[in-house]
């Protein structure tokens, strides 16, 4: 073995070691507390082998069994749902010349800077027992199915959009050139070209929906009533019951259709071809009034109604006793008075959101640029990166059981980290690993290999060409990480709600805390304190990048 090393200069043996550096990082963040929960489920409450006897009392419990059927179809519902509006609104920001696209794909955005909590504590508001439009039902209850479904509708609804704007940009105009001589009709022309022309981003958006709804706790939690879904099974059975083995097999359960619409994803990308060549045109829209009028009208309504969720959610968090008393107050904002640590939860979120952005991003682009520059060793290689791909598959509640059987073991060396803020950030940077990993590794991709070329040939360092070109030239890509690892860690609540000690709670716990003791309009309140800081942050982000577009990417615009 240390031949082997000998024989290797100096940049490629550390390259090697920063290889296995990041397989060990993988190895104990997630693929060994993964397989602690797997070995759980097959053992009883005293840690005896007991085998499969947990999943068939599992699937003998028609309370249990009906949990995966009502997850299944709820979230099944929620995918064609979401990708029906998903669809017109990005081909509006795509295919047509209406006004207003950027404001309107903003708008579509926000979603993503708030906690999953909010829409369903919004919804409570507007349609709830004491709902300021509960008429508007009809003597059906927000309670259950339809209050999930709508709520998971406005969480997932900007992940497929982005998806769709992608897959919806990618048209060559001699297409449709071409219907336009043969004859073609606008209705036909969509079903001959332009569906085919985004089936691929079309289902691998259902995939990504379907995902993030049957594994999504915080919407179920707060508007599910006793409709139940596998995500509050876990969280009855571990909290409520302290039946860790059944957790584990619920766990599993969980596991199994989220692990299915990732392999099913990734062979659908695989298929995927190319719908670009050198020849082809870009297709710019035309005006047509009519068709620009009614996507208008569409993405207005669409909008409006995030608006008008988000909007009831901050009107709530001022109003002094709903619906008795509209007054508005700052009362609610006093988080000491409803939760036993007060604004600390809210400090604590902020505090490891900024730690999971630093070692998240360091982590991740590090990893990303050994794995892309290393050659040989190329089992290992393969084995790291399928390793930084399986966290998208992993939903947030399983990882955060499988932290618990891990971490909390009686005498594991990296006990002391349970309960603290290291293991918070630990998970954070594990469940929100992948879509950075192929970020990081996307911008390394850009660069080309020449680079490599000449600093071999000076005898540089690839320590100092990371420092010197790697890094300024991938300073976007840097910062697009460090964004997504803190606004993650402030809505996430899934991922940690197994995890937090007695001084690090943090402010999405504190939500799904005082709407369960009733403090509805503080738990808003804590969530428009989430939805206010990403939003600052995003915003603060933007400006620094185009601040360092221009001072350090000048070269892009040559």
């Amino acid at each position: 073995m240390l031949t082997y090393w000998r024989r290797l200069d100096g940049d490629s043996a550390w390259m090697r070691v920063g290889v296995l550096l990041l397989g060990l990082w993988l190895l104990v963040t997630l693929v060994l507390p993964l397989g602690t929960l797997l070995s759980k489920s097959f053992e009883d409450a005293n840690g005896t082998w007991v085998g499969l006897s947990n999943y068939a009392r599992y699937f003998e419990t028609p309370a249990l069994t009906d949990s995966l059927w009502n997850s299944v179809w709820v979230s099944t519902l929620v995918a064609i749902i979401t990708l029906t509006l998903a669809y017109v609104y990005a081909f509006a920001l795509t295919r047509s010349a209406m006004p207003g696209k950027g404001v309107f794909k903003a708008l579509a955005l926000i979603p993503i800077l708030a906690p999953s909590l909010l829409p369903a504590i919004s919804l409570i508001y507007l349609f709830g027992n004491q709902g300021l439009l509960k008429e508007w039902l009809l003597g059906a209850s927000i309670y259950g199915p339809l209050g999930i479904v709508i709520a998971q509708v406005f969480y997932c609804f900007p992940h497929a959009l982005m998806i769709l704007v992608v897959a919806l940009s990618m048209a060559d105009a001699r297409h449709y050139e071409a219907a336009r001589v043969l004859g073609a009709s606008t209705f036909r022309t969509f079903m001959t070209v332009t569906l085919p022309g985004s089936k691929y981003g079309l289902i691998s958006a259902g995939f990504v929906v379907f995902t993030l709804a049957i594994t999504d706790f915080g919407i179920p939690k707060v508007i599910g009533g006793r409709f139940n879904v596998l995500a509050t099974d876990i969280f009855k059975q571990v909290i409520g019951q302290q039946n860790f083995s059944m957790g584990a097999v619920v766990g599993f359960v969980l596991l199994l259709p989220a692990v299915l619409a990732f392999v099913a994803d990734r062979w659908v990308q695989h298929r995927q071809v190319a719908l670009l060549s050198g020849r082809s045109v870009p297709l710019k829209p035309s005006q047509h009034i009519p068709r620009d009028t009614g996507l208008f009208i569409f993405c207005a309504l669409v909008a409006g109604a995030f608006l008008v969720m988000i909007g009831m959610a901050v009107w709530a968090s001022f109003v002094t006793r709903w619906p008795y008393n509209l007054n508005l107050t700052w009362a609610n904002y006093y988080f000491e008075n409803f939760d036993s640590e007060g604004w600390n939860a809210y400090f604590n979120s902020l505090r490891m959101a900024a730690w999971t952005a630093v070692v998240g991003t360091v982590v991740v682009f590090t990893g990303a640029f050994v794995l892309e520059k290393t050659r040989g060793f190329v089992l290992i290689r393969h084995t790291t990166q399928l390793m930084a791909m399986l966290s998208m598959a992993v939903p947030g509640l399983v990882l955060g059981l499988s932290y618990i059987f891990f971490f909390n073991a009686p005498g594991h060396p990296l006990g002391f980290i349970y309960g603290t803020m290291a293991i918070l950030v630990l998970n954070s940077v594990a469940h929100f690993y992948t879509v950075s990993h192929i970020t990081a590794t996307t911008a390394l991709k850009q660069l080309d290999s020449e680079f490599e070329s000449v600093s071999a040939s000076l005898k540089i360092s690839v320590g100092r060409m990371f420092k010197r070109v790697t890094v300024p030239v991938c300073l976007p890509a840097i910062l697009d990480i460090s964004i997504y690892f803190f606004v993650n860690a402030m809505t996430t609540v899934s991922a940690v709600i197994f995890l937090y000690g007695s001084h690090t709670k943090l402010a999405a716990v504190s939500i799904v805390q005082m709407d369960e003791a009733g403090s509805t309009a503080a738990a808003a309140a804590m969530a428009v304190m989430i939805v206010v800081t990403s939003a600052a942050v995003k915003v603060i982000h933007s400006l620094l990048t185009h601040q360092l577009r221009q001072k350090t990417q000048a070269w892009r615009l040559r």
